[in-house]
């Protein structure tokens, strides 16, 4: 084929795209999604209820929801991440090609009222970069829809910054949290596409779970906006994290403890809505008891079976694990998600992988940085409850008159890492805060990509290891991963770096740009070390380059 030729079929698969995506972007009216491809909404399956621990189509099927996170929203960007590298319908082909019949999509309150979402590339994506975050949400449903994906909508946070400890922080408060979740119901009323919201993500600290307290009674806190929402749409799935501290004084993940829900459980005026759902992280996210323990990994099925697993197995409710995930870089992560994958596959329990992005510090995702290549050994292993199928071809609308707006692509910071519990017998109520302290999160050091700078020696306790992760015309995000060789309070990294001019973003250290040297110093969850600890953390900076593989000056105390 010529080159005439190939360029040729390039535009006019820009143009056709353009013209879908514009389409998306006009139903900003509630319950204005356009209908998609005949083949894509016969593969949907349309408003979902319960029977049991079972969910069920209209008919009465099983219905089993295979989802995966693509997370932004809820992010500064407020928008999916990689709209900075492929376009939106790129992106959905590849999650429903990978055998996804939903994605799970994560916001925030902060971009839901939002004017404008940022880091998407224009080039790549016509029609986008005008759009409010709200209206880029219709897009999304809308698109995921034409290539035959349901929706879940993830409330992951108040606001932008952080993930919060409650359901509601000083400056997000209850009422808004509720009202927000009755806009969105309306909106979508008509779109059987959104098949369930999950209420907030990742309950944990002082949340509990049906203590009395109305300040940190979650189980109470979501009887009441689970029904301000069925009010307003009666047939959406509401979907319930658990909490992070159970009321017999175990611990465990953020989110992740439904322990107590079948003697307390979620009541609505509407019946057969209620799904429970748990998150589940393996070791190198956090050292949970049950990960050095004898019987390891034959032991994991008894934690899950008591701490959620029992509510299918006694057949009380449905479960949705709403999140798990992992680089699968050691042998003890491998372990755990094949029995975690056999377990999946024996109760029929749905689940929704964290996540589809590659831009996830603790996971990874199921794509490569490139936002392209697939993750042939997590899909293998998510192989026996994942059928790769062909996604349906969307279709496209009219073509635009008018050329969209294009902007300079911004990426993100890598989200907040995946919780640490802090096992507590007698939670304290806490302080609502919008920027909760993240926890100390343990995990190997991955294989540096090729061309990363490792610092040769470490005094003072302390190994590094540079880890770019992207660049782009106008700055970079990098990561670190720390190592400490002995006890450490108190650790520095710095480099030389000619052309960046500010750190606007860090996680697991601050850092300061002076004279063309960044300067990073251990903070938050990653402040101080034990002996073999790993952390791995990162920066966004702006840069009129970055650096490649620069040299590491360590210091630790």
């Amino acid at each position: 084929m010529s080159a005439k030729r190939t360029n040729w079929s390039s535009t006019r698969r820009v143009l056709q795209r353009a013209a879908a995506l514009v389409a998306g972007a006009t139903l900003v009216a509630a319950g204005a999604i356009a209908a998609p491809a005949a083949s894509a909404a016969t593969s949907l399956p349309g408003w979902l209820s319960t029977q049991g621990s079972t969910i069920v189509t209209a008919s009465g099927a099983p219905f089993t929801i295979k989802a995966t996170a693509w997370f932004g929203m809820e992010t500064s960007n407020c928008a999916p991440h990689g709209l900075w590298s492929i376009a939106l319908d790129d992106g959905l082909s590849a999650i429903a090609g990978m055998g996804f019949n939903t994605i799970r999509l994560p916001f925030s309150n902060e971009c839901l009222a939002a004017k404008a979402s940022n880091s998407i590339n224009g080039a790549v994506n016509p029609g986008l970069v005008s759009l409010t975050p709200l209206q880029l949400m219709d897009t999304v449903i809308a698109r995921a829809k034409a290539h035959g994906l349901s929706v879940i909508l993830d409330r992951h946070r108040p606001d932008s910054a952080a993930q919060s400890e409650l359901w509601y922080t000083g400056q997000y408060s209850e009422q808004r949290w509720i009202d927000d979740w009755k806009m969105l119901a309306a909106r979508y009323k008509n779109e059987s596409a959104v098949i369930g919201v999950d209420l907030h993500n990742e309950p944990h600290g002082g949340a509990c779970w049906n203590c009395g307290d109305p300040a940190r009674d979650w189980r109470a806190a979501a009887t009441r906006a689970g029904d301000a929402v069925l009010g307003v749409n009666p047939r959406l799935l509401i979907i319930v994290e658990g909490v992070e501290r159970q009321n017999d004084g175990s611990s465990t993940w953020w989110g992740g403890g439904l322990k107590d829900a079948g003697a307390a459980p979620v009541t609505l005026a509407v019946k057969n809505r209620v799904v429970y759902s748990p998150h589940d992280y393996p070791a190198s996210v956090y050292a949970q008891p049950w990960f050095s323990a004898s019987g390891y990994p034959a032991n994991l099925e008894a934690v899950w079976d008591a701490n959620w697993g029992y509510l299918v197995r006694k057949n009380i409710a449905p479960v949705l694990l709403g999140e798990f995930g992992t680089k699968l870089e050691t042998v003890s992560d491998r372990a755990w998600l094949d029995a975690l994958v056999a377990y999946l596959a024996k109760t029929k329990i749905s689940y929704a992988y964290w996540s589809f992005n590659p831009n996830s510090g603790d996971t990874g995702g199921l794509v490569a940085d490139d936002w392209r290549t697939p993750q042939k050994a997590k899909l293998a292993a998510l192989a026996p409850i994942l059928t790769p199928v062909a996604a349906p071809a969307p279709q496209p609308a009219p073509i635009p008159s008018t050329p969209a707006p294009t902007t300079t692509p911004r990426p993100s910071v890598t989200p907040t890492p995946k919780p640490t519990p802090t096992p507590t017998a007698t939670p304290q109520p806490p302080t609502p805060s919008p920027k909760p302290s993240a926890p100390v999160t343990p995990s190997p050091a991955p294989t540096p990509k090729p061309g990363a700078g490792t610092a040769p020696s470490a005094p003072a306790g302390i190994t590094a290891t540079w880890v770019p992760q992207s660049t782009w015309g106008e700055g970079y995000v990098a990561e670190l991963t720390v190592t400490a060789t002995g006890p450490v309070t108190k650790w520095s990294v710095s480099f030389d770096a000619a052309g960046t001019t500010a750190v606007s973003n860090a996680w697991g250290m601050s850092c300061s740009v002076a004279a063309g040297r960044v300067t990073c110093t251990g903070a938050d969850w990653a402040a101080t070390l034990a002996p073999g600890q790993t952390v791995r953390v990162g920066l966004q900076a702006a840069a009129t380059r970055a650096p490649s593989s620069p040299k590491l000056t360590l210091s630790a105390s």
